[in-house]
């Protein structure tokens, strides 16, 4: 095994000050690299260490793997946590890494290299029997044959970047005669953005929910699922709204997701933490999408309802350590929810709006995480993602949590920029979301930006009160039975010290 002494986190922000705390627990001493426009920032104040690697855009800085491995050397770095995003699944990085004699908390490069690409995924899970979406197996780029293929498929199609991820290089068609410029565009814009202009075709699928499995495997062949995640409220392909357990699995389902999600992580050797995307159709039928090899943003609403922290796994895992427990030891207890907290203008499709925060004040009370790296006074640069924090809440179960999530969005104080808050009110309070009947489509059929400047419709605010009111009823009987299903076997008794654990992190 390895022994993980000094550990450097390659990141920035909330996901960099989050793995930072972690590590401290640990006992771990730690590292922090920042860009010049983060020189002020709070993950460079709480690391033991921290170096400047650039200027502030991420290509200068952030995206510098080289310049990292040569702040390890000099500071006796013996392992790099990459977080989420800038090189957390760059397989050349981790070989980096591996080859500098440094521990990559995370997969290894060539389990990236497979799931990283959409049509090598797929090929490596076929043998394990895994539901895929009809289309395409394979790269294409005649477009009279794409064209042929998207007709015997179906319209609508999706046109999709093989490289691709957060809804770049993708294109959705209805029709045969808008085929050719949609499908050069994808073209161009996976170009553009990954560099590797590759396209596939998939059939479309009408209505349907985003539901993702945590994985988790070890390097002596371990592996487990952290149950699903409901990711379904995006924007622009992106989640905005994410919550742990889904309102619509039955145990059985649950259960057979869980077993695809390990399934696909065993066809590329994975270790380390991960996550396994799947699409949930209307008819209940679900289709693998793609696999994240890293540590997801929504990370924390799964630590919720396990009581794991994942970091910690991560880290156990890269240090050549067994996980400690097996898939009948894990269960679902309570309810939780994660608001990403965007500087974005909801009124004016989603923006960014940079600028700085006059105010802010956190909430707290029982049941209320923030994950961010923020502080009053602070200017929210404009070379990176603006997400200012991760709102979490927990509770018993769903109602409890929407409720704590709706109190902690109203003691959320920020002035100065605008952001998803108010979006994030109207989303929990709408009768889909309160009900559990909506879809990725939830934006495009419910939200118009008008509504944020309106008053709550007294009727609206009723109907969800008799929604939550009825299914607070109904799902209290099940609360038990639901528990023991999730873990594989008889309803099994919720210790009111885990409860009470994981209502105060």
């Amino acid at each position: 095994m390895t022994k993980i002494t000094k550990l450097l986190v390659a990141n920035r922000g909330e996901i960099a000050l989050r793995v930072l705390r972690s590590a401290r627990e640990m006992g771990l001493q730690t590292v922090a690299i920042y860009s010049e426009a983060d020189r002020n920032a709070l993950h460079v104040r709480y690391a033991d260490e921290a170096v400047c690697v650039g200027p502030p855009a991420s290509k200068d800085s952030y995206l510098r793997g080289d310049k990292i491995i040569e702040v390890c050397k000099e500071l006796g770095v013996d392992a790099i946590h990459p977080g989420y995003g800038f090189l957390s699944e760059n397989a050349d990085f981790a070989r980096m890494v591996k080859a500098a004699g440094i521990t990559f908390v995370g997969p290894s490069p060539e389990a990236m290299n497979i799931m990283g690409d959409k049509l090598s995924a797929k090929q490596a899970v076929q043998a394990y029997n895994i539901p895929l979406v009809p289309g395409t197996a394979e790269a294409i780029s005649d477009v009279e044959e794409a064209k042929r293929i998207a007709e015997q498929v179906g319209f609508p199609i999706l046109i999709k970047a093989s490289a691709g991820g957060g809804g770049k290089g993708m294109r959705l068609v209805h029709a045969a005669a808008e085929f050719e410029e949609q499908m050069q565009l994808a073209i161009n814009e996976a170009t553009s953005a990954f560099g590797d202009g590759s396209v596939f075709i998939e059939k479309f699928v009408t209505g349907p929910r985003h539901i993702e499995i945590q994985v988790l495997g070890d390097e002596h062949g371990n592996i487990v699922h952290l149950f699903e995640r409901e990711c379904s409220i995006q924007r622009r392909h992106q989640k905005v709204i994410e919550e742990a357990p889904s309102s619509v699995l039955t145990p059985a389902l649950r259960a057979e997701m869980g077993r695809c999600a390990v399934d696909v992580a065993r066809a590329c050797n994975y270790t380390g933490a991960g996550t396994v995307e799947f699409l949930l159709d209307d008819q209940r039928n679900f289709y693998f999408l793609e696999m994240n090899t890293r540590l997801q943003v929504e990370h924390p609403v799964t630590e919720m309802i396990t009581g794991l922290d994942l970091v910690k796994e991560q880290i156990k895992v890269a240090q050549g350590e067994p996980l400690s427990f097996r898939q009948e030891d894990l269960s679902i207890t309570g309810h939780a929810l994660e608001l990403r907290v965007y500087a974005e203008d909801p009124q004016n499709n989603f923006l960014p709006d940079i600028g700085r925060l006059q105010t802010y004040v956190r909430p707290q009370g029982p049941g209320v995480r923030v994950d961010d790296g923020f502080e009053q006074g602070m200017d929210i640069p404009i070379y990176y993602d603006p997400m200012i924090a991760k709102l979490v809440t927990y509770g018993a179960n769903r109602q409890e949590a929407i409720a704590r999530m709706l109190r902690a969005i109203e003691e959320y104080q920020i002035t100065g920029i605008e952001t998803t808050l108010g979006f994030g009110t109207y989303v929990l309070r709408h009768p889909a979301f309160v009900s559990g009947d909506f879809d990725t489509n939830f934006i495009k059929d419910h939200f118009q930006s008008s509504v944020l400047q309106q008053t709550p419709s007294p009727e609206l605010a009723r109907l969800a009160a008799v929604l939550a009111a009825k299914l607070l009823t109904e799902q209290k009987g099940a609360a038990m039975a639901s528990n023991g299903a999730a873990a594989g076997g008889a309803a099994v008794p919720v210790s009111n010290w885990k409860k009470n654990r994981l209502a105060g992190r």
